[in-house]
This record gives structure tokens, C-alpha cells and sequence, in this order.
């Protein structure tokens, strides 16, 4: 079967190692690529970004030297509002649209105003404590571990005020299908993860599971399931095109 790159764009206050057990735990045809952002990990000596447009740009520049052959993108919370700009910045350079985008998560482009609110002015850092309480997804032990804490805590306000301070931008829809991920018990609605569809000419689906925010991680096997299972039917379809494509031409 035809091998698929997945670059796999991380939430706030998190480093590529999100996605390392992907690896072991998806088929070969799926080439799981974690993208590490400025500031953490691998990439711990680059300044912090606060702008999502000039991040994007420059992921985007970077990406078309590692892109070879189909691929797609995955992002969860700020990295599927990450993934999405990404995906015009590529386009405004002329890079071929990829097989699907997985936007998990999040409110779409369109319906930041609520979701953001209070965001884009920074947050001290009991504020940036008692976000990191209500999302659920951090062991108390770690937030009272001040160590840990220090090192966390400016990544996750710099990626805070980048949601905060998104701008969305009008522009011609993409050709890809969205596949939405929502968390039942997550504070996206339902109308804010559905938004989604009006940013692509492509098929769209929402699939809704157990879990608040950080669902990926407590339902890891059902969002693996629809990301293979979604993949491999948008994969069939971009090779099933390309393949009409030079036949008919």
C-alpha cells in the first residue's frame, strides 16, 4: 500500500512526544511525523511564538523540504487551528493540497470569539495553573511540582495568547476533506466544532468521542481507529484521482 505522511501538530504547553506511541501503534503506510514547535523539545533554544500566522508560514516553509509524496495533517486544539493555516500557507506557495486535515479539539476558524475569551492578554501564572486544573489532562503531582511548572508555564502562555490573538482570515476554501474530533464532555459545542465544514470544498466529517479535552489520550485507540480508517479512504481517493488524472490527460 502507498505510504502517507502525517505531520502531527501539538496542543498547548506540549512538545512533539505527544504523538512518539503513534508510531508503534499505527500500520507502516502511515509515516507518523510529530512537528516539533519553537521553544520545547528539539527546538528548545528558539524563541517562542505568539503569532499564528508567522509560525504557520514558517512551518510551512520548512515542511515543503520534508513533504514527499501524499500527506496529511493532524492537529489537536491549538495545533489543528496550527494545521489549518499551514495548509494555506503551503497552498499560497503552490505546494499540492494534502489527502485530509484532522482538526481535533477545537472551535473552527470561524467561532473563536467565545471559545477565546480572555486569551489574548497574558495570563499569570495561578491563571495558567487553573486552566491547566480545568482541562484535566495534568497529574496534580506535576502542577505542584515547581520545577516542572517553571519550564511549562511560558510555553503555555505564549501558546495561549497565540489562540487568543488568531485572526481569521477570508480566503478561498481548501480542496481537502476536514474529519473534526470532539470530546463529549470537551467545552467545543457541537455548532463550534461543525463551524469546520464552511473551510473546505472536501467531504466532512465529526465524530464525537467519551472524554474532555484531552480525549486523544484517554480514548487513544477509537481516535487512532478513525484517523486509519479515514486516512485510508481519503488515501484510496487522492491516489484513485491522481491516477484519472494522468490517464485522462
Amino acid at each position: 500500500m502507498s505510504s502517507l505522511q502525517v505531520f502531527c501538530l501539538p496542543y498547548s504547553g506540549a512538545s512533539a512526544m505527544v504523538y512518539s506511541r503513534w508510531r508503534r501503534k499505527l500500520p507502516e503506510w502511515l509515516n507518523i511525523r510529530p512537528l516539533e514547535l519553537p521553544g520545547r523539545g528539539s527546538r528548545l533554544g528558539e524563541p517562542l511564538q505568539t503569532d499564528m500566522h508567522a509560525l504557520a508560514s514558517q512551518l510551512a516553509a520548512e515542511l515543503i523540504r520534508d513533504i514527499d509524496g501524499p500527506y496529511a495533517l493532524f492537529g489537536h486544539s491549538l495545533g489543528a487551528l496550527l494545521a489549518f493555516e499551514i495548509i494555506h500557507a503551503l497552498r499560497d506557495s503552490g505546494v499540492s493540497s494534502p489527502v485530509s486535515l484532522f482538526a481535533s479539539g477545537t472551535a473552527a476558524p470561524t467561532r473563536r470569539d467565545d471559545y477565546n475569551q480572555g486569551f489574548a492578554k497574558p495570563k499569570s501564572d495561578e491563571q495558567l495553573i487553573e486552566e491547566l486544573r480545568d482541562l484535566q489532562g495534568t497529574p496534580q503531582e506535576v502542577l505542584d511540582n515547581a520545577e516542572l511548572m517553571s519550564l511549562t508555564l511560558p510555553i503555555l502562555r505564549a501558546d495561549f495568547l497565540m489562540c487568543g490573538r488568531y485572526q481569521y482570515r477570508q480566503r478561498p476554501g481548501l480542496t481537502c476533506p476536514i474529519h473534526v474530533l470532539g470530546g463529549k464532555d470537551d467545552k467545543a459545542t457541537q455548532e463550534q466544532l461543525i463551524a469546520w465544514q464552511l473551510e473546505s470544498e472536501g467531504r466532512f466529517s465529526l465524530d464525537m468521542i467519551p472524554g474532555s479535552h484531552f480525549f486523544i489520550h484517554e480514548h487513544e485507540s477509537e481516535v487512532l481507529r478513525l484517523l486509519q480508517v479515514k486516512l485510508k479512504m481519503d488515501l484510496d481517493g487522492y491516489l484513485r484521482k491522481k491516477d484519472c488524472y494522468h490517464h485522462c490527460s
